[in-house]
C-alpha cells in the first residue's frame, strides 16, 4: 500500500516535470521556475514519506503490542488450562470418595436393617 503510494506519486512527479519541460522554453527564468517547481515537489515527497515512515513505525509499535498481549494471553491461557486440569482430577477424586463413602454407607444401612 505504501509502496504504491510512493510509486505514484513518483509518476505524478514525473508528469509534471514533463509537462513543465514541455511547455517552458528554456531560459534562466524558466530553469530557476522548474527548479523550484522541482524543489516544491521534492519537498512534497519528503513529507509524505516522513509521514508513511511515521505511519509504518507506529504500526510496528501496534504489532508489537499486540505480540506481547498474544503472549500474555498464551501464558494465563496455559496456566487456566493446567488449572481446569487439576480442578478435573480433584473432581474425580471426590467423586470416587463421593461413591465409596454411599457404598460403605449403604452396606452398614443393609446390616442393621436387613
Amino acid at each position: 500500500m505504501v509502496a504504491h503510494a510512493v510509486k505514484e506519486r513518483r509518476e505524478e512527479v514525473s508528469l509534471s516535470l514533463a509537462e513543465s519541460e514541455q511547455a517552458e522554453p528554456v531560459t534562466l527564468d524558466g530553469a530557476i521556475q522548474r527548479l523550484e517547481r522541482a524543489l516544491g515537489t521534492l519537498e512534497s515527497v519528503v513529507q509524505h514519506r516522513v509521514e508513511v515512515d511515521k505511519s509504518l513505525s507506529r504500526l510496528k509499535e501496534d504489532i508489537q503490542r499486540l505480540n506481547e498481549d498474544r503472549s500474555q494471553m498464551a501464558a494465563t491461557l496455559d496456566q487456566a488450562e493446567a488449572r481446569a486440569a487439576r480442578l478435573e482430577d480433584a473432581n474425580r477424586d471426590v467423586s470416587r470418595r463421593l461413591v465409596s463413602a454411599m457404598e460403605s454407607i449403604r452396606f452398614v444401612l443393609e446390616e442393621r436393617g436387613g
